[in-house]
């Protein structure tokens, strides 16, 4: 091929790129210098809105958090606690951002009741020597006819990502054992998980090139991937059941652009996808005898989309990044920097609510509206639950809401403890 011919697809295709995703370009790579130092919607962010850290400041730079539920034999929760993922050494090994510097310290994983001081949760039986670096999580409700849940946690371990299931009991909530450790060459950059089964899930593929690839390879392919929004990542469904065997992985949705945190709904119809490139979440229609899925609306956030959890009414909690270079800059230990946060709720309009703009009502108020940076989709409603410029709390990355008590948890992938916001 001549040269000339070379540069002339070459040219297209960031023209191609720039075409595509110069709204969410726009959005994650641009300052915006009014956020707040906190703002909450259900009140004074002073006064309803605090950290809440253990006694030693270990729980810190946690990835993801779950409610984990206690349920009669009706299926109703009568207690729930919050779960947390949390790697201190993330600054020194992160397989997704990078550094690959030093994967020895491990991470850890959390338990939080309301009103309590947070508890490490001691990894009975875990094998020495194997990493634990973890990123998302799920754990399957506590059944009255099952002694205990099944955990499965997504790990970057140095030789290769892996899955690791554990088990918890309620009477002793803060003691889980392991039980297993899934891998294979299926597990390219797995990143968040939900649960479809006690023993099966839905796994998001945030990359196809990762920085595992050697030398220069690993620093660049995963780079462009994620600049140009390729849409290389994927989630698949997982039948670990037969504990003898390996789990069987099958492609659910395909081509997603950095495939990031996935969540399914309270009535089990409903799959969501965060593309975070793309600064976007995708609805897919669930078939849960199969677990196909089957695209059926993309709704855009203002900001790059980390983890998902649908609340207990359906209403999906969405937490981000609203400034790609301020994350970075605090992975790489910058002075004077923190990375903004972001959460919002996005939830299904009733037919006597379509079509009349009650996002733009919620809005008001909002020092950040979303209105500003994305349009209005026709069916769902967004609105803005927490903001900070990082000063209050940093690179917000999962967040989640207690239907019954409105009380808000957001953790933060470099920040300090758990902010929990109580209206």
């Amino acid at each position: 091929m001549k040269p000339s011919h070379t540069w002339a697809i070459v040219t297209a295709l960031l023209g191609f790129a720039l075409w595509r995703n110069g709204r969410s370009s726009r959005n994650i790579l641009l300052p915006t210098p009014d956020f707040p130092h906190g703002y909450y919607a259900e009140g004074s962010h002073n006064g309803h809105c605090s950290v809440v850290k253990d006694a030693s400041n270990d729980m810190k730079f946690c990835e993801d958090a779950v409610f984990w539920e206690r349920v009669d034999g009706s299926g109703a929760a009568v207690n729930k606690v919050l779960l947390l993922s949390c790697d201190p050494n993330r600054k020194a090994w992160n397989t997704v951002m990078g550094p690959l510097h030093d994967p020895n310290p491990r991470g850890a994983l959390w338990f939080y009741d309301m009103g309590a001081e947070p508890r490490r949760i001691a990894l009975e039986g875990y094998p020495e020597g194997h990493d634990f670096h973890p990123l998302g999580l799920d754990v399957y409700p506590s059944q009255p006819s099952q002694p205990y849940s099944n955990l499965f946690v997504v790990n970057h371990a140095r030789n290769g990502s892996t899955i690791e299931q554990f088990t918890l009991s309620w009477d002793a909530p803060d003691r889980a054992r392991w039980v297993r450790t899934l891998s294979g060459p299926e597990l390219v950059a797995p990143n968040s998980l939900a649960l479809t089964s006690p023993t099966s899930f839905y796994l998001t593929h945030d990359h196809r090139f990762t920085r595992r690839l050697p030398g220069v390879l690993g620093k660049t392919l995963p780079l462009a991937e994620s600049i140009l929004a390729l849409p290389l990542g994927w989630a698949t469904h997982v039948n670990a059941e037969d504990p003898d065997a390996e789990a069987a992985h099958t492609t659910v949705a395909p081509y997603v652009a950095f495939a990031n945190g996935v969540a399914i709904s309270p009535d089990g119809t409903q799959v969501a996808v965060a593309s975070t490139t793309l600064c976007e979440i995708l609805f897919y229609a669930r078939d849960p005898h199969t677990q196909a899925l089957s695209l059926s609306a993309r709704v855009p956030t203002p900001f790059a989309p980390d983890n998902l959890v649908f609340d207990a009414r359906g209403a999906l909690i969405v937490a981000g990044h609203p400034h790609f270079q301020s994350v970075v800059a605090v992975a790489e230990n910058r002075t004077g920097v923190s990375a903004p946060s972001w959460v919002v709720s996005i939830t299904p309009e009733s037919g006597a609510e379509h079509g009349k703009g009650e996002g733009a009502a919620w809005e008001a108020g909002v020092p950040v509206p979303a209105s500003r940076k994305v349009p209005r989709v026709p069916g769902y409603e967004l609105r803005t639950l927490y903001q900070s410029d990082g000063s209050a709390f940093s690179s917000s990355s999962t967040g989640l809401r207690d239907a019954e008590t409105g009380v808000l948890y957001i953790v933060g992938l470099y920040e300090e403890g758990l902010m929990v916001c109580t209206p």
